[in-house]
């Protein structure tokens, strides 16, 4: 059999591709960034070509460096940015568009409106989400609404839409000539227009936006074969047999497969998932309800979960729009030339507040500013503002389940910053676990398509393979633990009730 599987890691900044062994090693990587386009405050867009020919690349490259036969390769699962949009010419395969990026609140006035009956949870009984600009279906409605002649063209069938993983599913497997149209459930279930229970689009919802069925890509479960990589492109006939949204691929990837294990994935935001198992369960407390993962032919997984808009693009703004650092790993050296955050503290309500608060109203906040601050001190607050943000949405999770969470399994690139970790613990008063392969995206989407394939039996087998690297337990006290969360708690509120007729006047120009 075949011994290895390839992940496309499809994310916010970057597109991957990582092949993996049996043992769930890496034996090759390589990445690509592509631009973030910023047309307007608020607007945050991405070239979803750049992104087709950055995903072609990064597979020849990682194929190269791996130094392996295609035919060595067994299956490629794919993960992705999840509610981003694409909507694409049939015929030619071109966007109409710019792929309207999940961070992007452009589509806030048409929100408001159908919130304002039956409120932000309108949909929520149907979907598991509030209406958000978040979710992908504003946005193919903002889309087909701009773009001249564009809802015509739905109509007629001439237009599809898809998430990043449909959007390369279909370049892959041979685009205008015959390319299947896909999504899977957890994709489906972050876009306001799929029913939880049954699994599918939702007649009434597709009406509500005015977006024709006929544009939507056929629903299919996490872990089954989709289609084969297309002749003349790099893995050539090697089948896809595993598709996850980036957050639910994380949680496969750490194994937390059951009801109550858990995962807080560290990436461009923060993302905590937390098992239901096969039971739906409605948050009280601001978290989403979500597909956590459908395997075969079995009963789907559920989750809730919290999610949290900024966080290591916080670290990329320090970088790229202040100039205090020249790498996002330079935070850390940074923030560790003061011994604390000198009274400052950093909401990063760039794109409003998202879990638990679901506020669009907000904007981001640098408050306690005093001239004893400096920038070691905003790298501080800028870390810590992750690790407040996550003990948000944890609070939620135990408001919702009764039940506290034994430890903290995390991941993604911040993991590798030591001083977050600690205080994350210190904040939680929960101890935090690191595995040893902490790029579990990418192998969470490499482990469903393996399982598709045989390479891997069952769950079980997938346990077997995580392995723990390091851990951070709780050094402070509970006293100032809560103090300081406290003073969290007010500089949120100072974030909100920012966003009026006057400054959305002033940021339109």
């Amino acid at each position: 059999m075949a011994a290895h599987v390839i992940a496309l890691d499809q994310g916010t900044t970057s597109t991957r591709a990582i092949v993996f062994d049996r043992a769930g090693e890496i034996v090759a990587t390589s990445q690509r960034e592509h631009e973030q386009i910023l047309p307007r405050a608020g607007w945050v867009e991405h070239d979803a070509t750049e992104i087709r020919d950055n995903t072609l690349w990064v597979l020849q490259h990682a194929l190269d460096e791996a130094a392996i036969d295609v035919s060595d390769v067994a299956a490629l699962g794919i993960t992705n940015q999840r509610e981003t949009v694409i909507v694409w010419d049939r015929a030619t395969g071109e966007p109409i568009h710019n792929a309207i990026v999940w961070q992007d609140t452009r589509t806030q006035a048409k929100v408001d409106e159908l919130a304002r009956d039956g409120g932000t949870d309108r949909f929520a009984d149907q979907t598991g989400l509030p209406l958000s600009t978040y979710s992908s279906a504003s946005k193919i409605a903002w889309i087909l609404d701009r773009v001249p002649g564009a809802r015509e063209r739905a109509g007629r069938g001439e237009l599809l839409f898809g998430t990043p993983d449909t959007w390369l599913v279909w370049n892959l497997t041979g685009g205008t000539d015959g390319g299947a149209h896909v999504t899977d459930v957890t994709n489906a279930s972050r876009t306001l227009l799929m029913d939880l229970r049954t699994l599918d689009w939702d007649d009434e919802l597709c009406a509500v936006w005015d977006i024709p069925r006929q544009m939507l890509p056929e629903v299919r479960s996490s872990s089954e074969i989709v289609g084969a990589i297309a002749g003349g492109l790099p893995a050539a006939g090697v089948p896809i047999a595993g598709i996850l949204g980036d957050q639910q691929a994380a949680t496969f990837g750490q194994t937390a497969f059951e009801a109550g294990e858990s995962k807080n994935t560290y990436g461009t935001g923060n993302f905590l998932i937390v098992g239901t198992g096969t039971e739906i369960v409605r948050s009280r407390n601001g978290l989403i309800t979500t597909v956590a993962y459908r395997v075969a032919d079995e009963p789907a997984r559920y989750a809730l979960e919290g999610s949290i808009a900024v966080t290591g693009s916080l670290v990329q703004w320090l970088r790229d729009n202040l100039g205090l650092i020249a790498e996002s790993s330079d935070v850390e050296r940074l923030a560790a030339t003061v011994e604390d955050n000198g009274g400052a503290y950093f909401v990063p309500a760039f794109s409003g507040l998202f879990a638990p608060y679901w506020r669009p109203d907000a904007r981001g906040a640098l408050v306690g500013l005093t001239r004893f601050v400096n920038k070691g001190h905003i790298a501080r607050a800028a870390l810590e503002s992750t690790a407040f943000q996550t003990r948000d949405v944890i609070d939620a999770v135990v408001e919702d389940t009764a039940t506290a969470l034994p430890e903290l399994r995390v991941d993604g690139g911040m993991t590798r910053n030591d001083t977050l970790m600690q205080f994350q613990a210190d904040v939680l008063g929960v101890t935090v676990v690191r595995p040893r392969i902490t790029e579990t995206t990418a192998l969470g989407a490499a482990f469903a398509a393996g399982l598709a394939t045989g390479v891997w039996a069952d769950l079980d087998e997938l346990r077997a393979l995580w392995q723990e690297d390091r851990r951070w337990t709780p050094a402070m006290d509970e006293d100032q633990r809560e103090r300081r969360y406290r003073v969290w708690r007010k500089a949120v509120s100072k974030s909100l009730d920012w966003t009026d007729a006057d400054t959305e006047a002033l940021d339109a120009g």
